[in-house]
């Protein structure tokens, strides 16, 4: 029996797709309708680490997953960026004009809503996830509605693409990261990138010092997300993804944050996937 590795949806979405890239022995997948799903899997030990999504390069962020990380106390151990392919598909020997209703998850409504938009015949309905919808088709055997979901749900449902490609900027990527929840994952010669959590003073220029202190330990800033703090208005949160050739820049950056910031929290230190 391989590692329980839970994603968001079900077999033939993105999440599946990134499981078979990133675990290369067999693993058994734990099919989560919800992130926060998702997460409950991992607290109570019926999986052993979660992929899930957390950026995109169109969409931006998906906010709600850095406070899930955070409020669970999850590690990030891995990341993986997967390029993503949007394909309008049916049941095998529908066209275009038989379609009259397509649905999938928002957000890839929203990467092809110029396609779609050249169909003004075909309804956008919102629904839970890309490969549920591609499940349901084939299960149900529904004609005139179509999925928009990754070549790999057309493979498994045996429907057919009647359109490849339909995402509006065919250089589109999301970032999943890999977790758990612990932390003992990799040796630090081989740690290149981490991601912290930390709130600053509410006065002028105290994000600016901590992002000096970082600049200074030759850290490289690659993402900066603040998120509310909810039991204190006005006050804000910062997530920070760093990158560095050294750890000991890091394990230097960290001792200096921890004195100059409120609530540090170090999420992850994984391999940057991107070199």
């Amino acid at each position: 029996m391989g590692l329980k590795i839970a994603i968001q949806g079900i077999k033939g979405s993105n999440h599946h797709q990134v499981a078979l890239d990133y675990f290369e022995n067999e693993v058994d997948l734990v099919e989560c309708m919800s992130f926060h799903s998702l997460v409950d899997h991992l607290l109570d030990a019926t999986a052993d680490k979660g992929i899930m999504a957390i950026e995109n390069s169109i969409a931006g962020s998906i906010i709600p997953n850095y406070a899930l990380v955070n409020d669970k106390n999850l590690h990030i151990i891995g990341e993986y960026y997967l390029n993503i392919h949007h394909n309008l598909m049916g049941l095998r020997g529908q066209t275009i004009q038989d379609i009259s209703e397509v649905r999938s998850h928002p957000m890839a409504l929203l990467q092809c809503r110029e396609f779609l938009k050249t169909y003004p015949h075909i309804k956008m309905v919102e629904d839970v996830d890309t490969a549920e919808t591609a499940k349901q088709i084939h299960d149900k055997q529904l004609k005139g509605i179509a999925a928009i979901a990754p070549k790999v749900a057309a493979d498994l449902y045996n429907l057919n693409i009647i359109s490849p490609d339909i995402q509006t900027i065919k250089d589109n990527s999301t970032r999943f990261i890999i977790v758990k929840t612990t932390n003992k994952e990799l040796p630090k010669s081989e740690i290149n990138k981490a991601s912290i959590r930390f709130v600053t003073d509410h006065k002028r220029g105290s994000l600016a010092t901590v992002l000096n202190v970082m600049s200074d330990c030759n850290l490289n800033l690659t993402k900066i997300q603040s998120l509310p703090i909810i039991e204190s208005p006005w006050k804000y949160a910062f997530f920070v993804d760093v990158t560095f050739d050294e750890y000991d820049n890091f394990a230097k950056a960290k001792s200096l944050l921890r004195i100059m910031t409120h609530d540090f929290k170090v999420l992850g230190e994984y391999k940057n996937a991107r070199i």
